[in-house]
Parts: structure tokens; C-alpha cells; sequence
């Protein structure tokens, strides 16, 4: 079958136990999954004591990624998406990995937080099982963390990610392969442990149906079934069945269920305690199992950003009115800085899908840190942007976002970029720049319209076209934009305007 690339899309999930990436293509509004590759690295247990990924264990991951940048070499880039979970989240030296990995893949590596990766299983889930009627729970364990969401049709309602997953459980609990009885109850118990923080708020909410995604349950799933345990999904008598059998046998490696592949018996038995654990604290009989799981979520996520329906939209409106912005002055700002990116853009060398929509959210939610105090806001808002649950964004994107806000007024905080990769941080620079002289134009808060404003660039250098006259009848402003050479002069940004 022969696929139009500019229609194929690819999503790419570097979890902490296998790294997972489909191919699809959209066909008449629906995706169409042309391909799926999958390789059990299991970086989670590449890890030390100090949180840092072994040589090993990146080399290992890059012949992955290599493999997989080989087949979608020839998918346009903005049709590409890479994530990574909680592994990449903990590593310390992770920084390196990633420069790397988007080497080897031919695409950057996004870091997700825990409730993004939550609400993008659910994403997956819903769209492969459809269910606008009952409520329900979705419980995902994957290899260094667990999932758990609460949502109905395509809404959630509650996501939690918790840290515990098959291999860190297994390198606590199992790591010498024995299955022993106390140690099963162990691991079960500190999975009860862990969901305790979220168990009575679950409960109150309820849920009509339970349903299980990724890997570890589908492999439950599968093994319950061909023992002749129960006939669909898996029940809670089957999954006790199962923990019973695996202490019976008492050694991962002797482990020969049908369904069971050789790569996953040292982590399956963790994976069962986590289950078992789960089935205890919620009190569930039975799990269904779906297909759809963190990268369906992801090619939707990504199809949606695609034809404008981007939920990272919806976010900032919902952060602007959480934090109770004057949308009249943040439209004033936004609309200005607009109108200086489409000028500058091509000579600056930004993008319009990607750095726009940054600048457009900095302009909305540029003065959320008012909330908090005025003295300072913008440091509290950058605060509040960095260390909050965004949904849709990335960490990455999240830190952009921050450094915007951070520096869009005063001292220019040259420093503070380093916390951004080289390879990005020349446009984040430049967002601010626009930012902050649309914020200056706007200090008044007036309505009044402002003149036709020529800006041009040349590296560092920006020169500002203002009408005959019109600075001289504003001198506040033009005292402000005299404020401000001396702020970008740390930038090595020379503003001239007349």
C-alpha cells in the first residue's frame, strides 16, 4: 500500500521499560495505523543509586531510536512526536541522553510530566474505545510509573501518575529473580501503599467500568486467558489465581506461561503485585483491556495541534481565568506582539507555528504572577508556569513558557537562559525581546490605538519606525523604550527607534 508522507504520522514513546512508536495515516478524518515497532530496552533499570542513566543502557536505547529514525525518515518533521516518561523525567544526566537520542531518532525528545503522560493514555484509550455514557477508570502500569484516570468520553476528570512501575518495583522487591511469598506480599503491600493518597478521592468519585492499557496488563491479560482463568479481561479471582501460581513456581526465569514472552518474565511478577494491589485498594472484580494507550493518545494530540484543535489553547485560556487575568490588556499585548513577530520572522528565523504560539500564550498569561503579588510578578508568575500541571505541554515547552514571562520586563536575565538548550535558546531570547516591547508599548493599559510601528532586525540589532512625531506627544513611552535599551544592552541587543 502506498502512503501519501505528508499524511502519515508517527508517535514515539521512550517509556521506562520499552520504547513503542506507530505509524499511521489519516484517512477520511480517521487514523489508520500503517506500522508499530517495539523494543523492550528497559532504561528504568539503567539507573543508579545517584539517578543516572548507565552507558549501557543510553547505547542500548540509541540503537532503538536509530532503528526508528530509519522509518520515518521520510515523514515530514511537524508529523512527528517524541516523548519521554518517567525514566528521562528522574535521570540526572538526561540532558545528555537527549541531545543524543534526537541525533539518533532525527526528532527532539519531549520530557512529559506524570499527569500529562496520565492524560494522554487516556487520550489513546478513549479514541480506541469510545464511551460517552459510562464513567471510567483507567489504570496504566508501565515501567517506572502507574497511571491511574478517571474520565468519561474524551473528558478526565482525575489523573494521577505514581511512582511505581514493573521494573523499579522488581529491582526493589524481585531483583534476584526469586518469588517468594513474603515478598510478593511485600510488593503488594507498597503498592497499597502508594495508591493510599489517592484511594479515598477515587473511590467518591466511582467509576462504571475499569479498563487496563500498555503492555504489563495486556500481558496479564493474555496469561489469565490461556490458563483458562476467565474468558474476557481479567478478573479478580484470575489475577489471584495467577499470584498464587507465580509463588507456587517461585523463580522469574522458570516462568512458562503462553502469552509470556522471555523479555518480560523479570518484570512480570512486580507487575502483578502492582495489579494485585490495585484490584485490593479499589475493590475491582474486573478489568477490560484496551489496544489504545500513551502513543494513540499522542498521534491524536498531535493530529489535533495539527488542524487547529490544540488543547494547549484551552489550557492557557483556563490558566488566564484561574488566575483571574485582565484579558483586555493581555489581548492589548498579544495582538501587538503578533503584529512584530509577522515583521521580524523571517529575518529572525522563527517559526510560525511553533514560536508563535509560544509568544501568543506568553502575551496571555504574561501577568499571572499579579495573583500572587505584585512586587516581583513576573518571577512569580514564571514560578507558576514552570511547576504547574499544564496539560498538552511539555516540560520543555513549560520552561520556554517561563522564561518568557520571567523575563518580560526589568533586568533582562541573561543567566537564567542557560536553564534552556543552546539549540533553542536563540528564538526563546528573541520571543522575549518581542514580548517585552509589546508589554512596554502597552504600559498605559489604554485602549487608544497604536500608530503603525515599523520594526526591522539584523541579528542584534533592532530598529524601530514609530510615526513622525508620535514619540515626542507619548514621552512616557518614550522614556520606556529608553528604559529598555539599557535592560537589552545585557541581551548584547542594541534598540534604536525614532
Amino acid at each position: 500500500m502506498t502512503t501519501n508522507m505528508d499524511e502519515s504520522y508517527a508517535a514515539v514513546d521512550l517509556g521506562s521499560n520499552s520504547f513503542h512508536m506507530i505509524v499511521a495515516s489519516l484517512v477520511d478524518g480517521r487514523l489508520q495505523i500503517i506500522d508499530r515497532m517495539k523494543d523492550m530496552v528497559r532504561l528504568a533499570s539503567g539507573l543508579n543509586d545517584k539517578h543516572e542513566l548507565s552507558k549501557e543502557s543510553m547505547q542500548q536505547a540509541l540503537e532503538c531510536l536509530q532503528r526508528f529514525g530509519q522509518r520515518i525518515r521520510e515523514i515530514p518533521h511537524v508529523n512527528v512526536r517524541a516523548v519521554g516518561t518517567n525514566t528521562l523525567r528522574q535521570a540526572r544526566n538526561g540532558g545528555v541522553f537527549l541531545s543524543q537520542a534526537h541525533s539518533a531518532l532525527g526528532h527532539p525528545i519531549e520530557i512529559i510530566a506524570g499527569r500529562e503522560e496520565a492524560r494522554l493514555i487516556y487520550s489513546g484509550v478513549a479514541h480506541s474505545l469510545y464511551d460517552e455514557v459510562n464513567k471510567r477508570l483507567v489504570v496504566d502500569i508501565g515501567g517506572g510509573s502507574t497511571e491511574l484516570i478517571i474520565g468519561r468520553g474524551f473528558d478526565t476528570y482525575y489523573t494521577e501518575s505514581l511512582y511505581m512501575g514493573c521494573v523499579n518495583v522488581e529491582q526493589r522487591f524481585f531483583d534476584d529473580g526469586k518469588i517468594k511469598a513474603k515478598k510478593m506480599r511485600r510488593a503488594v503491600l507498597f503498592a497499597m501503599q502508594e495508591l493510599e493518597s489517592i484511594e479515598t478521592v477515587y473511590k467518591k468519585m466511582g467509576w462504571d467500568q475499569a479498563l487496563g492499557s500498555s503492555g504489563t496488563i495486556m500481558t496479564i491479560r493474555d496469561v489469565v486467558q490461556a490458563q483458562g482463568w476467565c474468558d474476557s479481561g481479567i478478573t479478580a479471582s484470575a489475577l489471584a489465581r495467577l499470584v498464587d501460581a507465580l509463588i507456587a513456581i517461585g523463580d522469574s526465569a522458570l516462568l512458562d506461561f503462553a502469552g509470556l514472552s522471555e523479555r518480560r518474565k523479570p518484570v512480570f511478577a512486580s507487575g502483578v503485585a502492582i495489579l494485585y494491589g490495585i484490584f485490593e485498594t479499589l475493590n475491582l472484580d474486573r478489568m477490560s483491556v484496551s489496544d489504545g494507550a500513551l502513543r494513540e493518545g499522542l498521534l491524536y494530540d498531535l493530529i489535533g495541534r495539527i488542524h487547529d484543535e490544540d488543547i494547549r489553547d484551552k489550557t492557557i485560556a483556563a490558566v488566564a481565568q484561574r488566575y483571574s487575568v485582565d484579558m483586555e490588556q493581555a489581548n492589548r499585548v498579544r495582538d501587538t506582539a503578533e503584529n512584530l513577530f509577522h515583521q521580524v520572522k523571517t529575518a529572525w528565523e522563527l517559526d510560525e507555528k511553533t514560536d508563535l504560539k509560544l509568544l501568543m500564550w506568553g502575551a496571555i498569561i504574561h501577568e499571572i504572577g499579579l495573583s500572587v503579588a505584585h512586587n516581583q510578578y513576573h518571577r512569580h508568575g514564571a514560578y507558576l508556569t514552570a511547576n504547574s500541571d499544564l496539560a498538552g505541554f511539555s516540560r520543555q515547552e513549560q520552561m520556554k513558557l517561563a522564561m518568557l514571562i520571567r523575563s518580560h520586563r526589568r533586568k533582562f536575565p541573561m543567566e537564567e537562559f542557560e536553564s534552556i538548550t543552546m539549540s533553542m535558546r536563540t528564538s526563546v531570547i528573541r520571543l522575549s525581546i518581542l514580548l517585552r516591547l509589546a508589554v512596554v508599548l502597552h504600559r498605559s493599559r489604554s485602549n487608544s490605538t497604536l500608530p503603525e510601528i515599523r520594526i526591522s532586525v539584523n541579528k542584534n540589532r533592532v530598529d524601530m519606525d514609530f510615526p513622525p512625531g508620535w514619540l515626542d506627544k507619548h514621552p512616557l513611552t518614550l522614556v520606556d523604550l529608553s528604559t529598555e535599551q539599557g535592560f537589552l544592552q545585557v541581551a548584547d541587543i542594541k534598540l534604536l527607534f525614532s
